[in-house]
């Protein structure tokens, strides 16, 4: 299954619905463009490698590639999304709790950027989607268990693995610092080259960023047209080229808006790096996010970028990481989950009321 451009169109003009379940998803997306894509230029902007507005557009582009090539080859975080949770067999209901579980997310996000605190759209749209289902069936027999179990895979592996191969990098360049060549002795043509890999780390960091928060709106948007039209969306679909497209360009004016704060919270207040280190957190989450994202596991960008960056801060000062925000972050990623899940059950409620 797959929704040409000109089909979409058509549908949108004469269907309140699917232009309410349109208006939410964009939303959504702008809000993860305020929180959530910032953090794959974080280093990058918060080192001086590049200013922030060659940095986003920069990010848009790979945003794009990423969501596009992985889509094409691997799109199984799509699929874990699409069936998280069961909406019943009827669309109409259906569209409701798709579309508190939207609202939830824009709710959450926003609360949370007003304090410049990175949070995971990724696990609040978990979060709503379950609420919402709980709701519809009043229980939990609509959570598809087996698909919550990658969730719940995702949340310990990213964090660990994030933090981990952060931490192996900033112990890394320490030794190459002690035995290797000075930072006085490098030459323009290392700082040059320095210069180059940071921009490639930041690149390969947003593309990801499309790669795995681009398939799970993907999903969610799909699923959003489906039952606007009256079908349960089930079985196979393809994402269009039009619907990647769009989700880029969105995302990319939510960091141009709001992103600026979130890139100081986590490449400046939480820990202070130089170029090296913005190089080795950008390779060390990228690498995590490329390994979880074949295996189908939805993890959250956030989590892996700024558990790198805090392991390649604590390998080479622990003193030098802001203690304070860390534990704000950590606090916001428990909370996300029965906040989120709570806001979706009740404003399923409340729109099933009024509907």
């Amino acid at each position: 299954m797959t929704v040409p451009f000109s089909e979409f169109i058509s549908a949108l003009s004469g269907n309140p619905s699917l232009q309410i379940v349109f208006l939410l998803t964009l939303g959504v997306i702008l809000v993860n463009g305020w929180t959530d894509a910032p953090n794959a230029i974080a280093s990058l902007v918060a080192t001086g490698g590049m200013e922030l507005k060659r940095a986003i557009r920069m990010a848009a582009f790979s945003n794009f590639v990423g969501l596009f090539l992985m889509t094409a080859w691997n799109s199984s975080v799509a699929f874990t999304i699409y069936h998280l949770a069961d909406f019943g067999d009827s669309p109409e209901e259906a569209l409701v709790a798709l579309c508190a579980a939207l609202t939830a997310i824009i709710v959450w996000s926003a609360a949370a950027w007003s304090f410049g605190i990175p949070t995971s759209e990724s696990h609040a749209l978990i979060a709503g989607l379950t609420g919402a289902s709980v709701s519809m069936y009043s229980g939990l027999s609509g959570i598809h268990g087996q698909e919550w179990v990658k969730v719940i895979y995702g949340l310990l592996f990213s964090g660990f693995l994030g933090f981990g191969l952060g931490w192996a990098g900033g112990k890394a360049l320490l030794w190459k610092e002690k035995y290797g060549i000075s930072q006085s002795k490098r030459s323009k043509k290392c700082k040059d080259w320095a210069g180059r890999l940071q921009v490639a780390g930041a690149a390969a960091m947003a593309f990801m960023h499309g790669a795995q928060d681009g398939q799970k709106f993907m999903g969610v948007f799909l699923m959003g047209i489906f039952l606007a039209k009256g079908e349960i969306a089930a079985g196979e679909f393809s994402i269009p080229f039009w619907m990647i497209a769009l989700c880029s360009v969105v995302m990319a004016a939510g960091t141009a808006i709001g992103g600026e704060r979130i890139i100081k919270t986590v490449g400046v207040d939480m820990v202070r790096l130089h170029r090296a280190q913005g190089i080795v957190s950008d390779g060390a989450a990228a690498a995590s996010l490329l390994g979880l994202s074949l295996t189908g596991i939805p993890v959250s960008t956030t989590h892996v970028k700024t558990t790198a960056i805090m392991g390649v801060g604590i390998a080479s000062d622990a003193r030098a990481v802001d203690m304070r925000i860390v534990k704000e972050m950590i606090l916001a990623w428990i909370i996300t989950f029965p906040c989120c899940c709570g806001i979706g059950y009740g404003v399923a409620e409340l729109f099933q009321k009024i509907v």
